[in-house]
């Protein structure tokens, strides 16, 4: 079973690439979704409240996502505190969905991760496909998604790993600075040059 990484910085467009793989009946292990799941762990959430106070909690006892991006967004050594936190258990669902999609002998299977690279996740993936796009575009993007401030927008940006080391990673990168039907065709040629060139 080949594992494909897939990753790429904020607003390059990775879920929508994703999404493209989905609609061609490739499974995706998303740990961006798995990492939202493990916070309906209690123990889990008791340690996030713990360590960040209880102004990140909702009236429902649920956790405030945005209170606490915007901590750990703008403070590195929060935002390292929150992994050592978390990462363990996302790590240990990674490798536990890999081991089931082996099981039913799939030929492929991608793991989707914003931070596949800067997360240590290379050792899981046996090739690394990273999405790009121009820096502007990225910008407006994120500006469009969360209705946020071009200053908020960079600093999301510059809270990650640079396109540029990250592209230093890849097998193959897709620039995904045009439109929509453009990342399609990219995705496609993309899917015969892994079946040609990976066995798969």
């Amino acid at each position: 079973m080949l594992i494909l990484g897939l990753t790429g910085n904020i607003g390059c467009g990775k879920s929508s690439l994703s999404a493209i793989f989905i609609e061609e009946n490739i499974d995706i292990i998303d740990a961006d979704i798995i990492a939202r799941q493990i916070y309906d762990d209690e123990k889990l959430l008791k340690k996030v409240y713990d360590t960040f106070g209880n102004h990140i909690k909702n009236q429902d006892g649920s956790l405030n996502r945005k209170a606490l991006g915007k901590i750990v967004f703008n403070d590195d050594e929060k935002l390292i505190q929150l992994n050592k936190l978390t990462h363990p258990m996302i790590r240990q669902n990674v490798s536990n969905q890999i081991d089931e999609y082996k099981n039913q002998n799939k030929k492929i299977v991608i793991l989707d991760a914003a931070l596949l690279v800067e997360s240590d996740y290379l050792n899981f993936v046996d090739k690394l496909l990273v999405v790009t796009c121009n820096e502007d575009i990225q910008i407006e993007r994120i500006k469009n998604r969360d209705n946020c401030s071009t200053e908020e927008a960079l600093s999301r940006i510059k809270s990650q790993m640079s396109q540029e080391n990250k592209a230093k990673y890849a097998d193959y990168i897709i620039d995904n600075s045009g439109t929509i039907d453009e990342l399609k065709k990219k995705a496609f040629t993309f899917l015969n040059y892994i079946k040609e060139n990976w066995s798969v």
